[in-house]
């Protein structure tokens, strides 16, 4: 019987193999206070890294639900020029019974020309289309997201006005994992990059 790649994945220990692949961060003593109405995770994102660190968690949902705030951190300037359209990630999840780097989709965001966009950033088979801005957001600011997984695409929703729809490839109701955020690209984090997240 062939197994999926979820189930491979936990019978080699695959919750403790993807806990040590986590990078290293850790909170700022200076951070601002959340805003009181949102109680969100701070997710951190240490200087010269690319992940907050983070458990493995599986999930069974079709819709993935949340609130986000980025604050200053958010603002950054690549080495090479070239990597300022790279998109960074901010949540979402595996889908397919397979790794994230063959199915999966996810809000990514990046920072040009000043402004906050906000992507939908997949992989399809293997093959990842060209990220799509759903929107432009404020920085500290509470915005909401939705990603559904429908039969034959991805749904993405910002604050329930700007949408994006990517097809894809599977039709899939089991088990998937969570992404985090993530900063790159081929670029580390210039500075310590600070995400809040709510998932509802």
């Amino acid at each position: 019987m062939k197994r999926g790649f979820i189930t491979y994945f936990l019978s080699l220990g695959g919750i403790f193999l993807f806990g040590l692949h986590s990078g290293c961060s850790k909170k700022s003593d200076n951070t601002p206070a959340p805003d009181n109405s949102f109680n969100g995770k701070e997710y951190v994102i240490a200087q010269g890294a690319h992940e907050s660190n983070d458990p493995f968690v599986l999930k069974t949902k079709n819709i993935l639900v949340f609130k986000a705030k980025f604050d200053s951190s958010a603002i950054y300037t690549s080495v090479d020029s070239l990597n300022q359209t790279d998109t960074n990630k901010l949540y979402g999840l595996s889908d397919c019974n397979s790794y994230h780097e063959t199915n999966s989709a996810r809000f990514g965001w990046r920072w040009v020309n000043g402004h906050l966009q906000i992507m939908a950033y997949c992989y399809i088979n293997g093959v990842r289309p060209e990220p799509v801005v759903v929107d432009t957001v404020a920085l500290n600011t509470v915005n909401s997201y939705s990603i559904a997984f429908q039969s034959d695409r991805y749904v993405f929703t910002v604050n329930d006005t700007s949408k994006v729809e990517v097809p894809k490839n599977c039709n899939y109701n089991g088990l998937r994992y969570q992404l985090y955020p993530y900063f790159g690209g081929d670029e580390a984090a210039p500075h310590e990059v600070r995400i809040w997240i709510q998932e509802l």
